[in-house]
């Protein structure tokens, strides 16, 4: 070879260990080619067989010539049993030695080209150590960044102050309540400001209210109701404790309270009908609880209870024992008033738009706690509307379960909706025909007019926190239902 030229050599190991491990014996093939066929009278390019002994390795080789940069082929074979290019892959150029093994042909050798190229300059070795190390750590360092924004967005859109940096409160009737096993069974109610578990507390039955972080407010207001002096009553819903659970922004809010399986009386009266005595029980009941949770009651042991507004009475919260004693629940959007201290221009249209009383919907409120109470009391008589509908005390059918408004606007009504058919058009839920017919008629269905249902059964002193409900006929079929509160 001169010096303008230069010879490199590689060879390619093809099939070393099935025929030479295993000891086979078939033939093996390589690509043949002769740049110099002419001289050497033989064929310029075909299939050449390797023949070898059985313990001798066999081996494709490749020669070629590098002139300035152009690539041309000398010679292609079988080769021999070469140690030097046993598992071997090096070379002057990059990739064109390459032995592998069981492998019938080997095709690797330089492209036959005419251009010129620059040899690749290979990157030094520590590039690629650089470049694995730095990327993930690039990876980490975005999570960690995202994950700081997250919980600096989440903490900046609800203020810390909302929520009490210890777990609240007042003792509940065990001070050893954290410390007790609290398991959750099985989801019995979803609500606007979070869902109901059945919940086991060592051998009872209790009921957790769970809120999500978003809605802390109504969790904090709810649990600060709760613990006013003098909310222990038999038709309030009794209260054992809260805590939080959870840390940073993984956190969920729980109100404990007692547990009662017949539900809500929007769920009872779904799927069942009621007597007399059972509207009257649960009526009475639920009345005392709303009497009591609006009156001012100072001087008792604990301290001094003020009036409550609940603002969101309905159906659904009232609850029914299993005698059909009624309790009132869920004080998110309750409001105390107290001595000295002013109600405020924040609290507008609140509460569940079915069961908000004229003055709310046209939102002429008049902010004080006289107009607050009156509030609940519409939306009581509301209730008592969907209480006497279910009951079988008059002859005829009983009809469907129905919310109040329902037949009018259906059982999703917008604020507009509500608007039209109360404020405007004025209208009020109806008891059907055949209560007139049989109520006076017959002194066994007392349904029409009923006085003192609050106290039929109890001869006690009539105050002024007592409620006088009756119903009186307007149209000639229909009887709307009135009440007052004196």
């Amino acid at each position: 070879m001169g010096a303008a030229a230069k010879l490199a050599f590689a060879v390619f190991l093809i099939s070393c260990s099935s025929g030479a491990i295993l000891g086979r014996s078939e033939t093996q093939e390589c690509l043949f080619f002769n740049a110099n066929w002419e001289k050497d009278r033989t064929n310029q390019t075909g299939v050449e067989p390797c023949y070898g002994d059985k313990d001798k390795r066999r081996h494709c080789f490749a020669t070629w010539k590098n002139i300035s940069g152009s690539i041309e082929i000398v010679k292609q074979g079988c080769w021999l049993d070469d140690i030097n290019c046993y598992d071997s892959s090096q070379g002057k150029y990059i990739g064109l030695l390459n032995c592998r093994l069981e492998t019938k042909y080997i095709f690797i050798f330089p492209p036959f080209s005419t251009a010129t190229s620059n040899p690749v300059t290979p990157k030094p070795p520590y590039y690629n150590i650089l470049l694995y190390s730095l990327v993930p750590l690039m990876l980490i360092a975005g999570i960690v960044i995202c994950a700081f924004w997250v919980y600096r967005h989440h903490k900046m859109a609800y203020p810390p102050v909302l929520v009490p940096t210890q777990d609240p409160g007042p003792p509940p009737p065990s001070p050893l309540l954290g410390l007790k096993p609290l398991q959750l069974l099985e989801v019995k109610a979803r609500g606007r400001f979070g869902c109901v578990w059945k919940a086991q507390l060592l051998n009872e039955y209790v009921a957790v209210k769970i809120f999500p972080i978003q809605d802390k407010q109504s969790w904090q207001n709810e649990y600060e109701v709760y613990s006013l002096p003098g909310m222990k009553h038999e038709n309030i819903l009794q209260f054992i404790g809260a805590e939080k659970r959870g840390t940073s922004v993984d956190v969920d809010l729980w109100l404990i309270t007692a547990f009662h399986e017949k539900g809500s009386l929007s769920d009872f009266l779904k799927a069942n009908v009621v007597s007399w005595n059972e509207l009257c029980h649960i009526a009475e009941t639920m009345a005392r609880g709303l009497a009591y949770l609006h009156e001012d009651i100072p001087g008792l042991k604990d301290g001094h209870k003020p009036a409550i507004s609940h603002r969101d009475i309905k159906s659904k919260n009232v609850l029914l024992k299993n005698n059909l004693t009624a309790c009132i629940a869920d004080f998110g959007l309750a409001l105390k008033f107290e001595a000295g201290k002013s109600a405020g221009d924040t609290h507008g249209q609140v509460g569940t738009r079915r069961y908000m009383a004229p003055e709310v919907l046209e939102g002429a409120i008049n902010f004080q706690r006289d107009a607050f109470l009156r509030i609940d009391m519409y939306a009581m008589g509301l209730v008592l509307w969907e209480l006497a509908s279910r009951c079988t005390a008059a002859d005829g059918p009983v009809d469907e379960y129905m919310l109040p408004f329902e037949e009018e606007i259906g059982q999703h009504p917008s604020l507009e909706d509500m608007q039209e058919v109360v404020v405007h058009k004025k209208k009020r839920p109806v008891l059907r025909d055949y209560w007139q017919k049989h109520a006076v008629t017959r002194k066994k269905k007392r349904c029409v007019g009923f006085f003192f249902f609050f106290f039929q059964r109890q001869k006690k002193k009539i105050t002024t926190d007592f409620f006088f409900f009756f119903f009186t006929m307007k149209k000639k079929n229909d009887f709307p239902l009135f009440f007052f509160f004196f």
